[in-house]
C-alpha cells in the first residue's frame, strides 16, 4: 500500500470532537466522564490508524462510533463477570475457585451494605478486634485453642514465619526437600518463605525424608520445623516422609515449634465421598501442632482467605506482628468466611457449601441432570456419556469422581463450538475431550441449567 493511499485514509478519519457528536456515543457521554470517553475515542482512532498502516481501509464514522461503544461495553462492564463452569473441575482457579454458599453471599452483602461491628465491641461500647469472632469459630470447628484469618494462605505462612523468626532471634526453619513445592502462577513455597526473613534449611531427599533428618538439622539457630502438604501433586513409589506426630514429639523434646501448611485445607473426611484420604485440620490440631495453615477458598469452600488454627500464645504473636495489618482480611471476606465455617459447625456443609454439594453429588443425580439437558436440547448432535469430574484447585491430585457428560459433536470444530458457548450472554465454559465438547453437570449450579440449555441450542444453530 502506498503512502498516498495511507495518507488519504488517514485524512478521511474524523476528529475526536466529530466522533463525540455521533448519536451512538450519546449514551456513553451521559454515563461516563467526558475525559474517559475522549480517551477511549483516541485509543480507537490509534488502533484504526495502525490497521490502515497494516493494509486496511478507514471505516465510516458510524462504524467507528459502534466500535467505541463495543469497546466501552467490554472494558467498562462490571467485572469479574459471572459465568457457568461446566468443565467438571470443582475448584477452578481460573474461574474464581469456590462458589460461595447462599449464607456466605448474604453475609458478605450485609457487611458491604452498611456499618457493622467489624472492630467494635457492642456490649462494652469500645474498640474490638476483627479477629475475635472468627478466632472463636476457627476454634469451635477445628478444636484449636484459637485462630485468625488473613487475605490468603501464602500471606498466612509468611506472617507465621515472620512471627517465629523475629529480629535478633533464631531464623532457621527446617523443611523437607521434597516439600519445597511450587503452587499456581509460578510461585514457589521456598521463595515465599524467604521473603519472611527466615533461613530455609532443607533436609532429606526429594522422595525420602526421615525424622532423624530434622533432628540432625536442629541447632541453637532453629526457629521452627515446617511441614508442607503437597496438595497439588503426588509422589509415589520409593518414598517416605516423617509423620506429623513424630515431628511434634521431636519439637517438644528440642523446644522447637512445628508449623503445618495444609494447603487447600480440609474439615471433612474425603474418603466417605470415594476420594483418597486428605489430611484434615482437626488431625493437625490433635497432633499438637503449634500453628496449622490452610486456605479458605479451596476445600473449605469459602472466600479467598488464609486461615491459621493454633495455640493461643502463637496466634497472639501473629496477631501482634506488624505484618498482620498488611495482610489482613477485609470485612466482606470475614463475613463470608464466618458463614461458611458456620455450615461446618452445623454439620451441613455437604448441603450448604457448593464445593461439598458438588463433591457429594451422586452419579445418579449427575446422570439425571445431563439427560434432562439432552432432552431439552433435542439434537442429533448431542448425546450423554460417562466421564470424570476432578476436585481441582491444587487439591486431591489425580482423584476423580464419576459423572455423566453432555457431549456435543459440532458440525464445524470443537474449538469453534466451545468459543460460541463462551460468547453466550452468560458465558458457558466447557471442555474438549475426544473431539467432542463436553459439559459436566457436577459443577453447574442448579439455577444455571437453563443457561446451559439455551447456550447449547444457540451454538448449534450456526
Amino acid at each position: 500500500m502506498t503512502n498516498d493511499h495511507i495518507n488519504t485514509q488517514f485524512r478521511s478519519l474524523p476528529s475526536v470532537e466529530q466522533l463525540l457528536q455521533e448519536p451512538r456515543l450519546g449514551g456513553l457521554a451521559g454515563a461516563y466522564s467526558h475525559s474517559a470517553v475522549v480517551s477511549l475515542a483516541r485509543q480507537q482512532l490509534d488502533a484504526t490508524r495502525q490497521s490502515i498502516r497494516d493494509g486496511g481501509n478507514a471505516p465510516d464514522v458510524e462504524q467507528l462510533a459502534s466500535d467505541i461503544v463495543e469497546r466501552a461495553e467490554e472494558e467498562w462492564a462490571p467485572w469479574p463477570r459471572p459465568l457457568v463452569n461446566a468443565t467438571g473441575v470443582i475448584i477452578h482457579t481460573n474461574l474464581g475457585r469456590a462458589p460461595l454458599s447462599d449464607a456466605a453471599i448474604t453475609a458478605a452483602n450485609a457487611a458491604a451494605a452498611g456499618y457493622s461491628d467489624l472492630e467494635f465491641d457492642v456490649q462494652a461500647g469500645t474498640r474490638g478486634s476483627r479477629q475475635a469472632h472468627i478466632g472463636r469459630l476457627i476454634s469451635e470447628v477445628t478444636g484449636a485453642e484459637t485462630g485468625l484469618a488473613v487475605n490468603n494462605n501464602a500471606s498466612a505462612i509468611m506472617l507465621g514465619l515472620s512471627a517465629v523468626t523475629p529480629p535478633g532471634g533464631p531464623t532457621e526453619v527446617i523443611v523437607s526437600r521434597g516439600e519445597g513445592v511450587e503452587i499456581g502462577g509460578g510461585f514457589r513455597i521456598p521463595d515465599v518463605l524467604r521473603q519472611s526473613g527466615a533461613t530455609l534449611v532443607e533436609v532429606g531427599t526429594t522422595n525420602r525424608t526421615y525424622v532423624r533428618d530434622y533432628a540432625s538439622a536442629i541447632n541453637e539457630n532453629t526457629a521452627a520445623i515446617l511441614k508442607v502438604h503437597p496438595s497439588n501433586f503426588r509422589v509415589i513409589g520409593f518414598t517416605h516422609e516423617a509423620e506429623l506426630d513424630e515431628l511434634v514429639t521431636l519439637g517438644r523434646e528440642r523446644g522447637v515449634p512445628v508449623l503445618n501448611d495444609l494447603g487447600s485445607g480440609c474439615l471433612l473426611d474425603t474418603a466417605q465421598y470415594g476420594l483418597a484420604p486428605e489430611p484434615t485440620v482437626q488431625q493437625s490440631v490433635d497432633a499438637g501442632v503449634e500453628l496449622s495453615f490452610f486456605s479458605g477458598d479451596k476445600l473449605i469452600g469459602g472466600p479467598q482467605a488464609g486461615i491459621v488454627a493454633g495455640q493461643g500464645e502463637w496466634i497472639e504473636r501473629l496477631t501482634r506482628h506488624p505484618l498482620a495489618r498488611a495482610v489482613r482480611i477485609d470485612k466482606m471476606g470475614l463475613a463470608a468466611l464466618s458463614a461458611t465455617l458456620t455450615s461446618f459447625l452445623k454439620e451441613k456443609a455437604h448441603e450448604e457449601v457448593p464445593v461439598w454439594r458438588m463433591i457429594s453429588m451422586s452419579a445418579d443425580r449427575a446422570a439425571e441432570t445431563a439427560d434432562s439437558w439432552r432432552k431439552a436440547i433435542d439434537s442429533p448432535d448431542v448425546r450423554i456419556r460417562g466421564g470424570n469430574s476432578t476436585v481441582g484447585g491444587g487439591s486431591l491430585p489425580g482423584e476423580t469422581l464419576p459423572t455423566t457428560l453432555l457431549a456435543i459433536t459440532p458440525s464445524d470444530s470443537p474449538d469453534a463450538f466451545a468459543l460460541r458457548l463462551r460468547s453466550h450472554d452468560t458465558p458457558v465454559v466447557a471442555r474438549i475431550e475426544d473431539e467432542e465438547v463436553v459439559l459436566d453437570p457436577r459443577t453447574v449450579l442448579d439455577e444455571q441449567s437453563g443457561i446451559v440449555i439455551e447456550a447449547v441450542k444457540s451454538a448449534l444453530k450456526v
